[in-house]
């Protein structure tokens, strides 16, 4: 991983964290957030470390697990990280759905936090 930039390999670190919590314990999911962080899921919008993690912690699902397909970073002008993952979830069910997922990732008190994330799957009208 040394090779790649460091933006690249806080983003890529995040991201296996995130969905190793969020695949095992989902409400272990509030230390990477903040009092000001948003979120956005499949259009409702939660703010709030307490707010978010009571949606993530509620979504209907006992089990779930992520593929990840191709994840994206980039630096951004004020020194944070835009991280884009695209993806497939399968759920309880064993139905396997298509997502994408944003971060934006911030150095807060020596650590990496998400202040944004935005959450869509990835369903077409057909």
């Amino acid at each position: 991983m040394g090779d790649k930039p460091i933006w690249e390999q806080i983003g890529s670190s995040f991201v296996q964290h995130y969905y190793q919590l969020f695949d095992t314990d989902r409400t272990q999911l509030g230390a990477i957030y903040i009092d000001a962080s948003c979120l956005t899921w499949e259009g409702q919008q939660f703010q709030g470390k307490a707010a978010i993690v009571e949606k993530l912690s509620s979504l209907p699902f006992q089990k779930i697990q992520h593929s990840i397909t191709a994840q994206d970073h980039q630096p951004t002008p004020d020194s944070c990280i835009l991280s884009m993952v695209v993806g497939q979830l399968k759920a309880d069910d064993d139905q396997v759905l298509g997502f994408h997922q944003t971060f934006l990732l911030k150095s807060f008190q020596g650590a990496w936090v998400c202040t944004n994330e935005v959450f869509r799957l990835a369903l077409h009208n057909v």
